[in-house]
């Protein structure tokens, strides 16, 4: 663990190499086979580590051959690599996973010395973490002696990070930590007037000709954002600001095809970009020498993402980083003021491993079966030395093996679902015809319900989901991958599209883009607030956004730590209440839920929820006050679960988190490469299976995993429960106010999005700015 760009690839390559050299005089100089086995989350950071390893074997003369296995690697170096792997392999999990697969992957993989888990903190936590655990755990079961790396600049929680990929197999891991302090220069780019810097949003479009400053005086910028539709809109805006510039601005998004991100990727290594606008596909370890700043648009609503940013920059020992903030809003601020005093204290987020997920071990018993026979009881002892099935019980496992081998109580009529037989061998896939579907599938983990885009007659530009293309009719324009499309037709999950002269405000958007505040930050969010009661403005930013913390004292109030903020309004559409626990989007999309269906107890009303990481509003058309005695009976975590799953429509949410399940599982097949089928199609085969598990078989483990994914993943429940306890022990402060505040603006306006279309929602906030910037002023 060390920080990003101080030399941890070369410090684990450099192990394996000093082997050689001191070994070289009784090896012979022909090519060396297979020794090192490098993973890496990435494809795009495949490319990089590529021509990072090869460049000291070519130095140093060592007869040692680098390669390349991902899913972007041609069929022709696939098939090749099945009779002989190089020297060193860089591959991703899913395609390890595939290469598992196959009956000559032991003696392929004969020789491993070494295995590299590149950018740990990227797949820790994840479903494509535990495959990769799964993979590691078959690796050493092979190979006993072989040694694991695990490498990181932005994890929190070190030890266990570290317990992860070593597994129970070696349970003296050593943790190694850089002792170089990594130099970062965080500056935050500050509005001339605050008072008219706005209270919401999201784009940051209003400090545009500062960007373009910072711009001209860098060789070569990466511009950060946080979602896929903000680099669309952002690589338009800086082309029309600047049309001169227009071959030297890029867009690179994880949604473009992957030609025309490496075209990018190539041009940006070259020098031949001004900027590069961008999301978290450029985050990891890729190394562009001449970047020199990076630019953030907008909070990064973590530390360690913003430390990994910052990296992209000055990205080699002993070189400074920099990294300019552009907040989006005032109250953005306050978060540049706290993640800068985190950076500097190097607090980081931790990043919790997932225990038990079936549905990754379902695919991973088949992958073993499609290459060789195993037997049940050896392979249940090497999957339970995985860290993620440590705990795995026995009746767990028999239940895996039986799902995989009959279907379970309620699919054992299909033979489909009969996947792996139990021969004189051992437990075997039924047929190479299964074998081969299964592979296609392996990579679900990761698949996106999406589109590909592609010119008629002409090439594909890459991916949109689905729920954007069908608002989008034949004749009509959006911009994508920085052009100006028109969509001619939708066929065969391909939309295709023509250049277009028009120039068009829709934007794709894309499912995931709304990040939450990390808890490490949110902390740190609510002490510069709480400092601000005490008359404390540490740092330029605190200082420059002191006006707007001022007009939020006094319209309303700024909470402690200890205090729970509860504004109540009454608007021409009913009765509002702002809450603020400050923990989080994904939290409060829980506790909003749950307060509305406990508020609607009280007395028969219609509500309306919004959420933001500071806070959540209600919205009663029927108002009737609530008393601070109530709020606390409201806000209590007695019955948690029971009022949730009351007031949430779980079976629903859970029918589509088995979505994802049940394609990694392999219960639906995704279809042959270019005839995927539809989400509609998805959704309707695993809805299928959803309703006749929930009939025929309702203790099927897999239903289980949904509703608790449903729990975890959508509603962070672990960190529900704890803000809710934190919230018992707070002072409830209920202010009655005559205006919007500088916290409860940005939820109000979200409330109005909903019910209006753009144009009348821009013309409504815009109003609504305006007004509350002349009553600050006649405050003042």
């Amino acid at each position: 663990h060390s920080p990003t760009g101080t030399g941890k690839t070369y410090s684990v390559w450099g192990g394996p190499l000093e082997d050689w050299l001191g070994r070289r005089r009784k090896i012979p100089k022909s090519i060396q086979p297979f020794k090192v086995l490098w993973i890496t989350p990435l494809r795009a950071l495949a490319n990089d580590t590529l021509e990072t390893l090869k460049r000291p074997i070519a130095d140093l003369g060592i007869p040692w051959t680098v390669g390349i296995r991902t899913g972007d690697t041609s069929s022709q170096e696939k098939r090749k690599q099945r009779s002989q792997l190089p020297t060193a392999l860089i591959t991703t999990p899913e395609s390890l996973s595939v290469m598992l697969s196959y009956p000559e992957a032991h003696d392929l993989m004969n020789g491993l010395e070494l295995v590299v888990m590149d950018e740990w903190h990227d797949l820790l936590g994840t479903k494509r973490g535990v495959q990769a655990e799964l993979c590691l755990a078959r690796l050493r079961h092979w190979f006993p002696t072989v040694r694991t790396w695990a490498l990181s600049a932005t994890l929190g929680n070190l030890d266990q990070a570290m317990e992860v990929p070593l597994g129970s197999h070696s349970p003296n891991g050593k943790l190694v930590s850089g002792d170089l302090q990594k130099k970062v220069e965080v500056e935050t780019v500050l509005p001339l007037t605050v008072e008219k810097f706005p209270w919401a949003g999201h784009l940051g479009l209003q400090l545009l000709p500062d960007v373009l400053e910072k711009l001209n005086n860098a060789r070569t910028t990466l511009v950060f954002t946080n979602t896929r539709s903000q680099t669309e809109i952002w690589f338009q805006e800086l082309i029309k600001a600047k049309p001169e510039w227009k071959d030297l601005i890029g867009i690179h998004h994880g949604s473009i095809d992957r030609h025309v991100r490496e075209e990018v990727e190539e041009k940006l290594r070259t020098g031949g970009f001004r900027c590069v606008v961008c999301t978290a596909s450029l985050d990891l370890g890729v190394d562009f020498s001449p970047v020199e700043q990076v630019i953030q648009i907008g909070a990064p609503k973590g530390v360690a993402r913003m430390l990994q940013r910052a990296g992209r920059s000055g990205h080699r020992p002993g070189a400074t980083s920099r990294i300019v903030c552009i907040p989006a809003h005032a109250l953005e601020l306050v978060e540049f003021a706290a993640v800068k005093e985190a950076i500097e204290a190097r607090t980081l987020e931790a990043r919790e491993p997932l225990e038990n997920p079936l549905d990754v071990l379902v695919q991973h018993i088949v992958t073993i079966s499609a290459g060789i026979a195993f037997d049940s009881e050896s392979l249940y002892h090497e999957v339970k030395s995985a860290y993620a099935f440590r705990n795995l019980t026995p009746l767990e496992w028999e239940w895996c093996l039986g799902f995989v081998s009959n279907g379970g109580k309620a699919l054992k009529a299909y033979p489909q679902y009969n996947r792996v037989v139990h021969g004189k061998e051992g437990w075997k896939i039924r047929d190479e015809s299964l074998a081969q579907l299964h592979r296609m599938s392996i990579g679900t983990i990761t698949s996106d319900s999406s589109l590909l885009v592609r010119y008629v007659g002409g090439k594909s530009i890459g991916s949109v989901e689905e729920s954007f293309l069908a608002r989008v009719k034949p004749g009509q324009s959006f911009s994508f991958a920085g052009y100006n499309l028109e969509l001619v037709r939708i066929r065969d999950l391909t939309a295709y599209v023509r250049k277009s002269a028009k120039v068009s405000g829709a934007i794709p958007q894309w499912m995931g883009g709304r990040m939450p505040l990390s808890s490490q930050l949110a902390a740190g969010v609510r002490r510069k607030f709480s400092e601000v009661n005490r008359g404390q403005f540490n740092g330029i930013e605190m200082e420059t956004v002191r006006p707007v913390l001022e007009i939020q004292k006094t319209w309303s109030h700024i909470p402690e730590p200890d205090e729970l903020l509860i504004e109540k309004i009454e608007m021409h559409d009913g009765g509002h209440y702002f809450i603020f626990p400050f923990a989080g989007r994904l939290v409060h999309e829980g506790l909003s839920a749950l307060l509305a269906f406990r508020v609607s107890r009280l007395a028969p009303r219609s509500i309306s929820t919004t959420v933001n990481d500071y806070g959540f509003g209600l919205l009663a058309t029927s108002h009737a006050p609530v008393t601070p005695g109530q709020w606390c009976q409201l806000l209590s975590p007695e019955n948690l679960l029971d009022d949730l799953l009351a007031c949430l429509n779980s079976a629903e949410l859970a029918r589509r988190q088995f979505r994802e399940i049940a394609r990694i599982a392999g219960l639906i097949f995704q279809g042959f490469p270019g005839s995927n089928k539809t989400v509609k199609q998805l959704q309707a085969s695993s809805g299928l299976i959803f309703e006749v598990f929930t009939k025929y078989d309702p203790d099927n483990l897999l239903l289980s995993q949904a509703r608790l994914e449903v729990m975890d993943r959508q509603l962070d429940i672990s960190r529900l429960k704890q803000s809710l306890s934190e919230l018992a022990y707070s002072k409830i402060v209920v202010k009655e106010i005559s205006r919007l505040t500088p916290l409860s603006f940005p939820l109000w306006a979200s409330f109005v999005q909903a019910q209006v279309n753009s144009e009348s929602y821009n013309e409504r906030i815009k109003r609504m700015a305006l007004q509350l910037e002349a009553d600050a002023r006649k405050e003042n």
